[in-house]
């Protein structure tokens, strides 16, 4: 199987990107994300891959990081209705870290925000994935078990209290550094 293509842009498209490794093409479908971070044609680019392989085709999905690809296998593997187009639609829309962050405070609205994903299939996301959020958070890993403590109202009463002075805090600062409306 292949798990990594290093190797030239030769083309991107809406949905996919060309990679030249050694004058052969590959074909890798990825996230809008990982799209848009490309330097563009002509330049180097590592992708991590996950290879599918059918009885009618071969398919290559590429990834900017490891941990986006894991969390394309996790989506497919642990939530029942989510396939490869799915599982791109919300790596497309939604951080690594910005999924761990909604699955931990049972942010069902925040994972539908994905084109194709409804209500059910994002309650189903937050609900099947919840215990594994905290491995799969990556750079958000230490601050993943106290957003579900929160979001499932279980956090100390002194930690939940600073949490929301902290919150509105920062909202009263946005309302001052806000220009004045003309008169």
């Amino acid at each position: 199987m292949i798990g990594k293509l290093k190797g030239i842009i030769d083309e991107i498209a809406e949905d996919h990107c060309i990679i030249d490794v050694g004058g052969v093409g590959y074909v890798a479908y990825c996230p809008a994300r990982t799209l848009a971070a490309l330097d563009g044609e002509g330049t180097a680019v590592t992708l991590f891959i996950e290879t599918y392989v059918r009885e009618d085709m071969i398919r290559l999905y590429g990834f900017r990081s490891a941990l986006e690809r894991e969390w394309f296998r996790l989506l497919q593997n642990n939530v029942q209705g989510v396939g490869a187009k799915v599982a791109l639609s919300v790596l497309s829309t939604l951080s690594a870290s910005e999924l761990a962050n909604a699955i931990a405070l049972k942010d069902a609205a925040t994972v539908a925000r994905a084109p194709g994903v409804g209500k059910k299939v994002a309650e189903r996301i937050v609900t099947e994935l919840k215990s594994k959020a905290p491995a799969y958070a990556g750079e958000a890993t230490g601050t993943i078990g106290l957003k579900q403590e929160l979001g499932e109202g279980a956090a100390p009463a002194p930690v939940s209290d600073a949490v929301s002075a902290l919150s509105n805090l920062a909202i009263r600062a946005t309302w001052r550094r806000m220009p004045s409306l003309p008169q």
